[in-house]
């Protein structure tokens, strides 16, 4: 508004704007379906395993990591096939082998 006058905004500006704004929703409309595949896996190995939560997380994280793969790339894997890729079966007998078997499941674990 300029002395009370209303002024069109300038259609570049709006354009640009609706591209930025596209752009930012694929990207959180991406970030969520990873992270949707990212918590279905935690859930299907915490069943798996008979482990909580947040150790499954771990047990999916330490997998991707050690084999240098995107953790949603292995999560993915585990949510498309009924067998536990060998990723995160290798990584279940490295952490038992090196740091003892995962630590017991807290109280509150939800199973």
């Amino acid at each position: 508004m300029t002395d009370g006058i209303a002024t069109s905004p300038d259609p570049a500006r709006l354009a640009e704007l609706v591209e930025k704004l596209r752009t930012h929703n694929a990207q959180l409309e991406q970030a969520l379906e990873s992270r949707i595949v990212i918590e279905q896996a935690k859930g299907i190995l915490a069943e798996r395993y008979r482990m909580d939560i947040g150790q499954a997380f771990e047990l999916l994280r330490r997998a991707a990591r050690s084999q240098r793969v995107r953790i949603h790339e292995l999560a993915a894997r585990v949510v498309s096939s009924p067998r536990t890729p060998s990723a995160v079966e290798l990584e279940m007998v490295r952490g038992r082998a090196l740091r003892g078997p995962f630590p017991a499941p807290s109280p509150d674990a939800v199973h």
